[in-house]
């Protein structure tokens, strides 16, 4: 999951919308066969160097939601899970003959600090560190550095019953040529536009039934869910064993799995669901909006992402309803709200009488490091 508190620009987003809503009409199909796919192509000796993306819903051993959200006192339990299920992975992995494993930070939890301690991975496995922000569902495609992707503690979609279900943030139901997607199914069309195939994948009951799309998966249910915010839990011993062996197996038969690939215009649908809404939507110029869903087309699988993202900013518009029932809550919430104000109305007056802009942000430190979502 990423944070819906992720650095959006909102006018920003309202100008991207704009720009990328198209004049097309909304997805209905609905079929959930398999996707379109080409072969894994790869020289017959070479081993697999693999990128390992972890979220932090579809863990083993999880049953409480707040072990994934940072700042909460359960949250360094759901760090330890992580660990354990992506170790348990890790070592799969090699024993399968991966070449390497690289591991990105796909949760987006608010942490600064990635949600994986790295000095609790197995030390076979590095963590990705960069001096600047990067994509992990986008940006380590390029460049070569990886043959597969495998995809550990993901969660069902949004509407699938799934132990926290939603798909790339909460309040939205994503949809590409009709049909209503998964992040890991994401993870797979935008690595698969450079022949990178997703090969295992992990979390609850509801996503192992969503993924019946990739048939070719190697998949560890770790447990099974009963409502978005509890589940019935699996033996975590058993759960790691099944994760080292299909992890192994997944390696030793990557040429057989699939790429999924697109040809032609992508058909996008971004529909709210609680506790968002994008009524606001409703009448403004240049949108295609019906029915809490914007729609748009997109000439590949990269605008289709890209296009995605300005929706997402607007539509967290609405989550300020339940933020701002908390904020109220506070003692000083009055005077906080006057102190906004004061702010607000300085940057107006500065602005009208072309007086010196307000202060830039902070710049960045200089060792700060990037391991995926933050």
């Amino acid at each position: 999951m990423q944070s819906i508190h992720n650095g959006f620009r909102v006018w920003l987003a309202f100008a991207s919308l704009l720009m990328c809503a198209g004049g097309v009409s909304a997805a209905t199909d609905g079929q959930q066969g398999v996707w379109p796919t080409t072969a894994v192509t790869a020289p017959p000796q070479h081993k697999p160097r693999i990128l390992l993306i972890h979220d932090m819903e579809g863990l083993a051993g999880q049953d409480d939601p707040y072990t994934f959200l940072y700042g909460h006192p359960n949250y360094p339990r759901g760090r330890q899970l992580l660990v354990d299920d992506v170790n348990a992975v890790v070592d799969g992995l090699f024993r399968g003959g991966a070449a390497s494993v690289t591991v990105a930070d796909g949760h987006g939890s608010g942490n600064p600090q990635p949600d994986l301690p790295v000095e609790r991975l197995d030390p076979r496995a590095k963590l990705i560190s960069r001096a600047s922000w990067f994509d992990a569902y986008l940006d380590l495609a390029e460049g070569g550095e990886f043959d597969a992707v495998v995809v550990v503690g993901m969660h069902a979609k949004s509407g699938s019953k799934g132990f926290a279900s939603h798909t790339y943030t909460i309040g939205m139901e994503l949809m590409i040529q009709g049909r209503s997607i998964t992040e890991t199914e994401l993870v797979a069309m935008l690595y698969g536009r450079t022949g990178m195939p997703v090969i295992f994948a992990s979390g609850d009951d509801r996503l192992a039934a969503d993924l019946k799309t990739m048939p070719w998966l190697r998949y560890v249910t770790t447990k099974q869910a009963t409502s978005a915010s509890s589940a019935r839990l699996l033996p975590v011993a058993a759960v790691h064993r099944e994760m080292r062996d299909e992890a192994k197996a997944a390696v030793e038969n990557w040429r057989k799995a699939r790429v999924i690939s697109f040809t032609g215009p992508i058909r996008v649908a971004v529909r709210a669901v609680p506790p968002a809404n994008m009524k606001w939507l409703e009448g403004m110029p240049g949108v295609q909006y019906a029915n809490e869903t914007v729609t748009f087309s997109a000439h590949n699988v990269v605008a289709a992402y890209r296009g995605v993202g300005p929706i997402v900013a607007a539509l967290a518009f609405s989550f300020s309803d339940a933020e701002n029932t908390a904020f109220e809550r506070l003692p000083d919430a009055a005077a906080l709200q006057h102190q906004g104000m004061v702010e607000l109305y300085r940057r107006w007056f500065a602005a009208e009488s072309s007086l010196a802009p307000p202060p830039a942000p902070a710049a960045k430190r200089s060792d700060e490091q990037y391991h995926g979502f933050h």
